[in-house]
């Protein structure tokens, strides 16, 4: 048997207003036409759902069990709207997002917001923290998400929490020259300022034995035990292993991933895209 929902919500109606009055008004139907589909929920269900008097109106025990799976079923069709409606958001979004950024959360998030909003265009710039700050800062992206670490500009919306950890190949050796072999990305890079910030106040002699601009490239320097580099832990990949506190290496500082919006944005499908991107990133 199908229950049109239409006579689902008169019944929720009339439970959360207490009475067919109220109901009606917010159905912005006449009471008679309320009383009409409570009758016939009544005659499709096989049973009295509610009893009246003059002073109370009340569920029956049968309509306290309807009601309840009334409201599982209004919840689930009113998502299902809410997933496949079409939108009138249509422009594009100029995001920016870092490299290490990029995984298995991002594909599914595009999907979902693409399905939503389908005539809305994004346009993704892949690229240093640095460099993304200074894009949003100048309104040439719309939103972006960078890595803040203590004492830098306050502002925008954690994403994520991480912190830095050094990092070297499972197989990796010490030198017998003495120097650690350091991989960096050229100047300015926030890995590298955070690495060589820690290395000035401690003991160890090191030297730059790699430098990429690629991250998948300083990945593969670590991963051929080439060189140690400062990583966010969750960067870690398999045949990677965390050495802090060896060879003398100083402790690194906590940071976090945050979303960054240009103060000039005023992009309604920017924002949908923010918002989207904040309630997937938020713990569970």
């Amino acid at each position: 048997m199908d229950f049109d929902p239409a006579l689902l919500r008169a019944l929720i109606a009339i439970k959360e207003t207490g009475s067919f009055t109220r109901a009606a008004e917010r159905m912005h139907v006449s009471q008679s036409a309320i009383s009409h589909q409570i009758r016939r929920l009544e005659e499709q269900a096989g049973t009295t759902l509610l009893t009246r008097t003059t002073r109370r109106l009340t569920l029956t025990e049968d309509g306290e069990d309807f009601l309840r799976h009334a409201e599982c079923i209004i919840k689930a069709h009113d998502a299902l709207i809410r997933r496949f409606e079409t939108s009138s958001v249509t422009g594009a979004v100029r995001f920016g997002l870092p490299e290490n950024f990029i995984g298995d959360g991002l594909p599914p998030l595009l999907t979902r917001f693409t399905r939503q909003f389908p005539a809305v265009r994004l346009d993704v710039t892949v690229c240093p923290y640095l460099d993304l700050r200074a894009q949003v800062d100048t309104d040439k992206l719309d939103l972006a998400v960078v890595l803040a670490l203590p004492g830098s500009p306050a502002g925008g919306t954690v994403l994520r929490e991480t912190h830095f950890v050094w990092v070297a190949a499972q197989h990796f050796e010490f030198p017998d020259a003495g120097l650690l072999p350091l991989a960096f990305a050229p100047a300015p890079c926030v890995h590298r300022q955070v690495a060589i910030d820690a290395l000035q106040d401690s003991s160890v002699e090191w030297r730059v034995a790699f430098t990429s601009a690629s991250q998948q490239g300083l990945r593969a320097a670590v991963l051929a035990g080439l060189a140690v580099t400062a990583l966010p832990k969750g960067d870690l990949e398999p045949g990677m292993r965390v050495i802090d506190g060896q060879y003398g290496l100083p402790a690194l500082p906590k940071a976090d991933f945050r979303l960054i919006w240009s103060i000039a944005v005023k992009n309604p499908a920017a924002c949908a895209f923010g918002k989207l991107l904040v309630s997937v990133c938020e713990p569970n």
